[in-house]
């Protein structure tokens, strides 16, 4: 029996076990455990683990930005940028995706008002981002550590629910570029609010829960950042860096017809059909949806470990 426990199969589970608790509780704020179960932030949890255990920043919701130097570039920058956000938001360009359930990172966030436009997504900048605002590119290119970026708008009377970004290699950036300047348009990152100032940013740990809203009759307009989470040795870095041009790229979207999507973002068009079937059915009874759910769950787990 004990050797039978102590098989590598059941040390995974163990080690995935571990680490979800670990990452649930960590932090102030915390999802609901039936819900963190399922999380995408439990998928990862145990590379997530690794990185904070070799962070080379605290563990703590907000970080002072002086930790990293390179983002004084965009600070020292922010009205370049904020005129070619705001030329694009004139033009309609910082929208929602386009039908095509081809943005899984954020397409929840879309029927709450939020819209984006990508300049760069763990890979090349986007060929439209290059086009339309090319002195943004130019800036923020000089920055090697940048992964991602990209503009967000969350409109009067916009939110986003309570999560968990999956991902501990990187550090979430954002940069006021044209906000209500006003407490009533703020996040909170482990219960603590920031609210969004012109030319000023905030830099924290995107895997504690945050939540945004915006109870004012103003657009927000932000520069939305992840930069490269710094590591204390040179293995660690280089298995975060492996992950963020190998492992994260495969979640690559597109602005406009003709843009690289990635692998996870192909196949979640087809997913996402499974997904709206089955919300359908918790609409029509929830306490069989749940039963259905939690039954799977267990099924998948007992083929895997019985």
């Amino acid at each position: 029996m004990i050797s039978t426990l102590l098989a590598p199969k059941f040390l995974v589970l163990y080690t995935f076990l571990a680490s979800t608790l670990f990452v649930h509780f960590r932090g102030r704020e915390r999802l609901r455990f039936a819900r963190q179960l399922t999380d995408h932030s439990t998928f990862l949890a145990p590379i997530n683990c690794l990185l904070y255990a070799f962070s080379g920043v605290p563990n703590r919701p907000f970080l002072d930005e002086a930790r990293l130097p390179e983002l004084a570039a965009i600070r020292d920058n922010w009205e370049t940028i904020r005129d070619e956000a705001v030329a694009l938001y004139t033009a309609g360009q910082i929208k929602k995706a386009d039908g095509g359930y081809d943005d899984l990172a954020f397409n929840s966030f879309f029927k709450r008002g939020w819209t984006r436009f990508y300049l760069k997504w763990y890979g090349d900048y986007l060929p439209s981002a290059c086009a339309q605002c090319p002195r943004t590119v130019a800036i923020l290119d000089k920055i090697p550590t940048m992964h991602a970026a990209l503009f967000a708008v969350l409109p009067p009377g916009g939110s986003l629910v309570a999560h968990r970004d999956p991902f501990a290699g990187s550090l979430r950036y954002h940069l006021g570029l044209v906000t209500p300047n006003d407490d009533r348009c703020r996040i909170y990152i482990d219960g603590e609010p920031y609210s969004w100032r012109d030319g000023r940013g905030v830099l924290f740990d995107e895997t504690f829960v945050h939540r945004a809203i915006n109870e004012t009759d103003s657009h927000r307009i932000i520069l939305f950042c992840d930069v490269e989470r710094p590591m204390r040795n040179r293995v660690a870095r280089a298995v975060n860096r492996f992950l963020c041009h190998h492992v994260v790229k495969v979640s690559q979207t597109r602005n406009e017809d003709g843009e690289t999507v990635g692998a996870l973002n192909r196949a979640f068009r087809y997913v996402y059909r499974v997904r709206l079937a089955a919300k359908e059915f918790k609409r029509y009874n929830r306490k069989a949806y749940y039963a259905v759910k939690y039954v799977t769950i267990a099924g998948v787990l007992a083929w895997i470990f019985v």
